[in-house]
């Protein structure tokens, strides 16, 4: 908030690295509700098994998952279906990591003004880390609608392009269409950060990912930490922003 608010003091322009707004499918995914091809929107999901790398600096914090991992979905879930209403965050904690933590897989339920019901879960335990055992690390999406269903993966667990497939009652005969793409959401993802940036530079223009956007994301990981503390739904107004 104190960075939102003296970067607009001082007239500079100031943009957030939430670069999985930028991954392929979600790019996509973005596209096909802006064009309501799934009709009313019901219910989404983000899936994460995947184990990531926590950064040695993380070990001093007192957050882990919810505020370095499940960010990413909760923004991503943020940009598709606009600000929710509440959010309930249950956890516990992940055997695998090694250092005192107590948010290490999550699972977050959002209500929105919409009506959409979404989930987000971050297992980042994802079975046995050791050789020879045969991994099925993933993280899928999913959007169901009144007229169709999307679906899709991030590719960045096993360095593969993310995917989308889709089916409309709307746009595609019900039949399911899947577009292709080469690129991956790392690196590829922080050319659209980039150029947002530079696009405001150039144009004089608001960046697509602002401080202020992003203190609303912020305030839904806020909201999350005080739903977990005290076992309830918490509203996202609760929080100041």
């Amino acid at each position: 908030m104190a960075l939102r608010d003296e970067a607009a003091a001082a007239g500079k322009v100031l943009s957030v690295n939430q670069n999985m707004r930028f991954d392929q499918s979600i790019r996509v995914l973005k596209q096909i509700l802006d064009g309501g091809e799934l009709g009313e929107v019901v219910f989404a999901s983000i899936t994460m098994h995947a184990i990531p790398h926590w950064q040695g600096f993380l070990e001093e914090y007192d957050r882990l998952t919810l505020a370095n991992m499940s960010v990413h979905h909760l923004d991503v879930l943020r940009f598709l279906f606009g600000d929710p209403e509440e959010i309930f965050t249950a956890t516990r904690t992940d055997p695998r990591t090694q250092f005192e933590h107590e948010d290490g897989i999550v699972v977050s339920t959002l209500r929105f003004p919409s009506g959409v019901l979404a989930v987000s879960i971050e297992d980042v335990w994802s079975g046995p880390r050791e050789e020879g055992y045969d991994s099925d690390a993933s993280i899928t999406w999913r959007v169901e609608g009144t007229k169709g269903v999307a679906k899709g993966t991030i590719g960045w667990p096993t360095g593969e392009p993310s995917t989308l497939t889709y089916s409309s009652t709307l746009t595609t005969g019900g039949r399911w269409v899947s577009p292709e793409w080469d690129t991956h959401w790392f690196p590829h993802a922080f050319i659209g950060v980039m150029e947002q940036l530079q696009y405001a530079l150039a144009t004089g223009t608001e960046p697509k990912l602002t401080v202020a956007d992003n203190v609303r994301t912020i305030a839904l990981i806020e909201a999350g930490y005080r739903s977990i503390l005290e076992n309830r739904p918490v509203r996202i107004d609760e929080i100041p922003a």
